[in-house]
């Protein structure tokens, strides 16, 4: 289940300390290895050694480079399946246009109850290709621009 957590804006101290763990972090990331250790300290200096896999620390480095830059951060599971609400804010579209997609078989889903619910991956598939359609449409459209205007 995604928790319903309020997402906040991180603060300049956290910008700046996510900024300078990124880095710190990848400078280190052996990229072939299963698993990498870290050293770890409690508050009252005792240093732990932990195992990380390096997927997992890569998903880190990630996360620390978006807060880094700003950005607010929630992890989805893969196979997770979201509310209209929350499928609706991932595509940024209001929910009754999510839901006339729905129904007209633009993004797999299903119900549960009344309630429709749409796996994390379906809904990236269908972003994924409104993307390449975007951009497509974007190449096409410079293209003739360009093809038709005598400045260039």
């Amino acid at each position: 289940m995604i928790s319903e957590t309020k997402q906040t804006l991180p603060s300049a101290e956290e910008i700046a300390i996510a900024q300078e763990c990124s880095r710190e972090i990848s400078a280190y990331l052996e990229i072939g290895s299963e698993s990498q250790k870290i050293d770890i300290s409690s508050r009252d200096g005792q240093k732990h050694e932990l195992a990380i896999p390096t997927r997992a620390l890569s998903l880190l480095i990630d996360v620390l480079a978006q807060l880094g830059q700003g950005n607010a951060v929630k992890i989805i599971p893969i196979h997770a399946e979201l509310t209209t609400q929350e499928a609706a804010d991932i595509l940024n579209v209001s929910r009754p246009y999510l839901v006339k997609l729905l129904d007209q078989g633009g993004i797999p889903h299903h119900k549960v109850g009344r309630h429709r619910r749409i796996r994390y991956q379906d809904l990236m598939d269908y972003k994924s290709a409104v993307d390449t359609q975007r951009i497509s449409a974007l190449d096409e459209l410079s293209s003739l621009s360009q093809t038709h205007d005598p400045e260039y």
